[in-house]
Order: C-alpha cells, then sequence, then structure tokens
C-alpha cells in the first residue's frame, strides 16, 4: 500500500501492526485517533472508561461473536501525551503472523481503518508533535546501518536540525523586517541598521549555512554507504583480499588469470562504516570477448565507486601494464595496495599517488594499516563526534543551497543599490526554503514521497 497525501482528516482513527511481520514473542498493535478507545472498548475484555491513561492491563481481545482471539496486554495513552498527540492504544499480543493478523482484523472490523505507511508519524507531524525534519529522522533511525548514522539520526529527532534552522529564520526574519520598514516609510530616513552592517549579517548567515551544507559530505556516508572497488591485473590477490576482508571464501582464487570474469559483490562493515565490496576482473590486454566485457565493468565500476584499492603484486614489481594503470586512477579515492609481501620481493618502486601500503591477503600481515589507511581517505577531517550536526537527508542540503542563493543574490543586490521592495522577495525566498526543512511551507507532493519510505505501522 502506497502513502498518498490525503486532506488531514483530524483525529481519523487508525490501525497497524507496529512490529516485524514473522515469529516472534510479542507483535503491538497500535491504534490511534478520536475513537480509538471505543474501538478498544468494542475489543477488549475490560472497560477502558475509567482507566487511567500510560498503565498497561491484562485482558483478550474478542471478535464481533464473543470469541477469544487472544490474551493481550493493552497499553493506554490518552491524548496529547502520546507519539500521534491523539488518543492511543497499543496491544501487545503473542507473536506471529497468523494471530498478529487476526488481533488487527478483529481491531479493524470494530471501526478502525488501516493505516497507510508512515501514518502514525504523519499524524504526529500533524499534530506539531515534531517538525517534518523530526519525522524524517524517525525513518532513518529505523534505516541506521552504523553507529555514526545511529547518533546523527538521533541527533536529528532531538531537534538538533530544527534548532538551527530556526535560528538562520530567525536571524533573516530581523533583517526581512528592515527591509520591509524602509519599503513602507522610505520617507522617514529609518535606519536600525547600516548597509554594510546587514550585509555583514547576511554573509555571516550564509556562512553558518554552507558549512552545515559541507556536512553533507559525511552525512552521506553515514546514510548511504560507500562502495570499495578493488582493481588490478589478474593474479595480483584481488580475490583473495575480499576473502580475506569478509572473512568468507566468497571469490574463486585460482593461480589462473583471467578467473573472474564478472564484478562479484558483497558487503562489508569496516571501521563501523558499511561498504559494498567489488571484486572486478583483472585488467589487462585481452582477446576474448567476454574478458573484453568484463574489464569494461571493471572500468566503470572504479570510475563510479567512493574508493579503489588498487592491488600491486609484491613478488613480481610493477608491470608496464600498471603504470599505465596508476594514470587512470583518480588520486583522491585511491589507495595503491602492495599484496603478497608474505612472498620474496625487492623494494617498491616510487608509485604517483598519495596513499600506498603493504599487505599480505594471505597471512593478514599490514591489514590493520590497510583499515586506517581506509578511514584517513574516507574522512576529510576525521569522523563526526557523536554532538556533531550532520546533514544526511539530500533534500535538506538543496533547501540550505537554495537558502544560500537567495542570501547571495540579496547581499549583492544590497551593495548595488537595487530597490528594497525586490529584494524583499529574495529574503522570502530564503525564508521559504528553511521553512520547507521543518515543514512550515511544504508541498502535498513533497509529504507524499518523505512518508512514501516509511514502513506501515510507523
Amino acid at each position: 500500500m502506497d502513502f498518498v497525501h490525503q486532506p488531514y482528516q483530524p483525529g481519523e482513527t487508525v490501525a497497524a501492526i507496529t512490529t516485524p511481520l514473522g515469529e516472534g514473542g510479542v507483535a503491538i498493535i497500535r491504534i490511534s485517533g478520536k475513537e480509538a478507545f471505543a474501538v478498544g472498548n468494542r475489543v477488549f475484555s475490560r472497560s477502558l472508561d475509567a482507566l487511567p491513561t500510560h498503565t498497561v492491563h491484562y485482558g483478550s481481545i474478542k471478535n464481533a461473536t464473543g470469541s477469544k482471539v487472544d490474551d493481550v496486554l493493552l497499553v493506554l495513552m490518552r491524548g496529547p501525551r502520546s507519539y500521534t498527540g491523539e488518543d492511543t492504544i497499543e496491544i501487545n499480543c503473542h507473536g506471529g503472523a497468523l494471530i498478529t493478523r487476526r488481533v488487527l482484523e478483529t481491531v479493524l472490523a470494530a471501526g478502525a481503518r488501516a493505516a497507510r505507511p508512515g501514518e502514525f508519524t504523519f499524524k504526529a507531524f500533524m499534530n506539531g508533535k515534531i517538525d517534518l525534519a523530526q519525522a524524517e529522522a524517525v525513518q532513518e533511525l529505523i534505516a541506521a546501518k552504523n553507529e555514526y548514522a545511529l547518533d546523527a539520526a538521533e541527533s536529528q529527532l532531538q531537534g538538533g536540525l530544527s534548532t538551527r534552522i530556526l535560528s538562520f529564520q530567525k536571524q533573516l526574519t530581523h533583517v526581512a523586517a528592515i527591509l520591509e520598514a524602509w519599503v513602507d516609510f522610505p520617507e522617514e530616513g529609518l535606519e536600525f541598521a547600516t548597509m554594510d552592517e546587514i550585509c555583514l549579517d547576511l554573509d555571516t548567515i550564509r556562512e553558518k549555512m554552507e558549512e552545515l551544507i559541507s556536512s553533507f559530505h559525511d552525512g552521506r556516508i553515514l546514510h548511504e554507504g560507500l562502495t570499495l572497488c578493488l582493481v588490478g591485473l589478474p593474479n595480483v590477490g584481488k580475490s583473495s583480499l575480499m576473502n580475506t576482508l569478509l572473512d568468507k571464501e566468497r571469490a574463486i582464487v585460482s593461480h589462473i588469470p583471467g578467473t573472474t570474469r564478472d564484478i562479484v559483490e558483497d558487503h562489508l562493515r569496516l571501521n563501523g562504516l558499511n561498504f559494498k565490496l567489488m571484486d572486478t576482473a583483472g585488467i589487462r590486454h585481452a582477446e576474448d570477448i567476454v574478458e573484453q566485457e568484463g574489464i569494461r565493468r571493471s572500468r566503470q565500476a572504479f570510475a563510479q565507486a567512493d574508493l579503489v584499492l588498487l592491488l600491486l603484486d609484491a613478488s613480481r614489481g610493477l608491470h608496464p601494464e600498471e603504470e599505465i594503470l596508476i594514470a587512470e586512477m583518480p588520486p583522491g579515492k585511491t589507495i595503491a595496495v602492495w599484496n603478497k609481501t608474505d612472498l620474496p620481493h625487492d623494494e617498491f618502486p616510487s608509485i604517483h599517488l598519495p596513499h600506498v601500503v603493504s599487505i599480505s591477503a594471505k597471512t593478514r600481515e599490514g591489514l590493520t594499516e590497510l583499515k586506517k589507511t581506509v578511514d584517513s581517505v574516507v574522512w576529510e577531517k576525521g569522523p563526526p563526534s557523536k554532538d556533531e550536526l550532520v546533514i544526511t537527508n539530500v533534500r535538506h542540503k538543496e533547501a540550505l543551497q537554495n537558502a544560500v542563493e537567495a542570501c547571495q543574490r540579496l547581499v549583492e543586490g544590497l551593495r548595488t543599490e537595487i530597490s528594497p521592495e525586490f529584494l524583499t522577495l529574495e529574503i522570502r525566498q530564503a525564508l521559504s526554503s528553511l521553512g520547507s526543512i521543518i515543514g512550515t511551507n511544504i508541498s502535498e507532493d513533497i509529504l507524499t514521497a518523505i512518508f512514501s519510505t516509511f514502513c506501515i505501522g510507523k
């Protein structure tokens, strides 16, 4: 079922299973809306009318014919002290897809409507319990794949981003009031601040917004993870390194050149981050059509990857084809890896890449140094601290960029003495862009796009 933003009906009663489907000890069905307690009274073995809020009660769920469906614990929360801000009931029944579905069907038959994806959080947003940035943080909290992403989502859910946006809005509103006064009372000669002071304030606000935008580099890493591509000539140990990093026999290892013909992928957790690890076909001059296609895909993979490990055979030295390959590598995201150091080898020749390490995929020697180097390449200024505000959502980044551009146009207009009535449009655009982040200026299409990513029950 897709979430479609309907005209909001305050208090409409909806219900859904809020725990993952499948076998488990307990499952939870949530009911929220102005008729939540009426629905609860129809299905629960005890009257809810006199029960105090935020209490737990044992009883049975019964269907319309009076037959017992399940023994449950029922949690009762009177609005506005609930997640949605409405009267809410959470039924804790026995886990298992069949029994949970029967309890939900009983609740729906008693008058609740099946909730759409994200509808409980949508209710929380519409009822002022959270703003839009916090609502998005709920989904990011659920989807977090590492501790860094979890901390970033938690900070946003607690209002860290919203507080910063509100601060920008407050400062811009002060500037907007001055411009409006100049427009409305030009003959009065009002001067709450000089032109230079206003431009300085706007530049300060813009710089702070740009600083927040720059955090998206780290935020994207936290939210989406990275692609790590193993590249090199045949038989340099790419597949061996993949198996070593994964601690399992994922790729076929053979002394026969050209064993890997296509890209082999797996997921790797390294230094607390999630990577899509790709082992590619050995790059060399080949006549075989299938191998040529594998090499083409290898080149495409390392061109699109976030990080590249270029493997070189320490026991063989630098091959002429590798010199050509090194020249193709993007230095900012490439780590040259001398592999097979457990075999006899000469001194390594100089390589024109900023990051070079030596390892043995067979003995695991040098892996710690490789992981440290990966960390240093991934993070431009070190990993974000737990208290650092990081934006992870491309929608927020684009809205901030729009606000920055509006501020830049405003400053340019002030310095070239454009009439204030034209400049008020720019500051309104900046305020509108910032408002879209926290939901004060948001279209129905954007709401639909945001909440359609949520799971049913949240």
